[in-house]
């Protein structure tokens, strides 16, 4: 409390500060004496400083900068006090015949009470508003502009610029300018449908892109087809109701092969997977089967000793060469070998160019046939490209396999459609076609899993009877 009432004491003394109240007194500062209060804690810092007479005189300091602009006792004499001569004197130093047309000036010029309410009565500056002085993109428009003037120095026209000089040098030798399109707004046009199926009647592309009327542009590889066999295969003559002698016999033929195939291929599996008799194991192949790691173990110990024993030897002879060093006659007689190479290389080099130039022809031979071996390879390329779009593709996991023929066999066949036999069905001829033409890829039936056992239990009539 007394360092507050010595700051309040030293704030009021300063020589120059001038209170804008008329109530400070010194009887103020009496005050009586407080209660002691220990100051080395913290939690009472602000709970027993009086900072009162700090908070008047900072108040007091605002309300002379809002008045005035600044401290009293900073200002000047003549800002302060004026010299006041009277009513009658000042109307003598105006001009006669004048006092009317002075009124209506000061009339005219004197501001409205609403204005004068609305106005700011603070002298001090409003702060500076940063961001009305800021632009967007600021640091990007000066380097463009250190950009342009850089080129200017260097006498580099930019685009532009250089642009727009030339399309004045076309309008001053008289080119034809791209005419603009002229709006639609004449009366006498054609009537249009807002609701009809008519396409809009214009060429502005941007238009037609923004407003959906204009398609987009298909890529061309959706337009190629997966697969280039027909959506529907003709059965072979052979498989009418009525068919030819020998084209019924063709049919059959391609049928057994088909089921040929089929019985090869299970019998090459059963041959891999048959279990040969005389390749069983017995008592006496098994009984070496079981010595045969012991006595490898103990031939292994035995040479890897030979082999360390014949290293030592080794290591001892190479580490005593290692030990003796080149002399200089050595070294001298190596780098002339290695120049002696160097050259004969160069001069095989140099002959090799030289004999070329007598290989012409067969150059030109052997160059004539590397290109027919290429076109060849390009013929069958595309040949085996073509053959491979009839072929169904591998989608998936499985691979496509061809549904069985529906063959008849001679005494199946019926003379008219009424005693025909329906074979085959239409749902799987289609599902297959699809596989085949690559449209999806092949499937099988899904396999059901029951997730948990069957549990069988006795019921009691079931105990009874037995």
């Amino acid at each position: 409390m007394a360092a507050a009432r010595k700051h309040k004491r030293v704030a009021v003394s300063q020589p120059g500060f001038l209170s804008l109240k008329s109530s400070t007194d010194t009887s103020e500062l009496n005050i009586g004496r407080k209660k002691r209060v220990n100051k080395n804690k913290k939690k009472n810092w602000n709970k027993f400083s009086d900072i009162q007479d700090v908070e008047e005189f900072l108040d007091d300091v605002r309300l002379q900068e809002r008045a005035t602009g600044g401290l009293i006792a900073d200002k000047s004499d003549d800002s302060l006090f004026f010299l006041d001569i009277g009513e009658s004197k000042k109307k003598e130093s105006l001009p006669t015949g004048g006092e009317e047309e002075d009124k209506k000036k000061r009339k005219n010029k004197r501001p409205l009470k609403v204005d004068l309410i609305l106005q700011a009565n603070s002298h001090i500056p409003a702060p500076k508003d940063i961001l009305a002085h800021q632009q967007p993109n600021a640091k990007k428009l000066r380097r463009k502009q250190e950009q342009a003037e850089q080129l200017a120095a260097k006498g580099v026209v930019p685009r532009r610029e250089r642009l727009l000089e030339l399309r004045r040098a076309a309008f001053a030798a008289g080119t034809p300018v791209r005419e603009k399109t002229v709006p639609n707004n004449n009366p006498e046009r054609a009537y249009y449908d807002l609701w009809g199926d008519q396409p809009a009647e214009t060429a502005d592309g941007f238009y037609l892109e923004q407003t959906k009327k204009k398609p987009v542009k298909r890529p061309e590889k959706l337009n190629e087809r997966p697969s280039e066999l027909p959506a529907i295969e003709v059965i072979a003559p052979g498989g009418s109701y009525n068919p030819d002698f020998f084209s019924h016999q063709e049919l059959l033929r391609e049928a057994h092969e088909v089921e040929v195939k089929k019985l090869k291929a299970e019998e090459r599996l059963e041959r891999q997977l048959a279990v040969n008799r005389q390749e069983l194991a017995t008592e006496e192949t098994t009984f070496k089967e079981q010595i045969q790691g012991l006595l490898d173990e103990e031939e292994q110990d035995e040479g890897v000793a030979d082999e360390m024993a014949g290293d030592e030897e080794d290591t001892g002879m190479v580490s005593s060469s290692q030990q003796e060093k080149k002399t200089e006659r050595q070294r001298k007689k190596e780098k002339a070998d290695k120049l002696k190479e160097q050259q004969r290389r160069t001069e095989r080099e140099v002959t090799s160019k030289r004999q070329q130039l007598f290989q012409l022809r067969s150059i030109q031979l052997e160059l004539k046939k590397r290109e027919q071996r290429t076109r060849l390879r390009q013929s069958r390329r595309k040949a085996l490209q073509l053959a491979q779009k009839t072929q169904p593709r591998r989608l998936g996991r499985l691979k496509f396999q061809n549904p069985d023929l529906d063959v008849q066999l001679s005494d199946e066949l019926a003379g008219s459609l009424r005693r025909l036999k329906p074979e085959g069905s239409v749902l799987k001829d289609r599902f297959k076609s699809f596989q085949k033409r690559n449209m999806i890829e092949p499937r099988e039936r899904a396999k059901f899993k029951r997730k948990y056992k069957l549990k069988y239990v006795e019921k009691r009539a079931f105990k009874a009877i037995t």
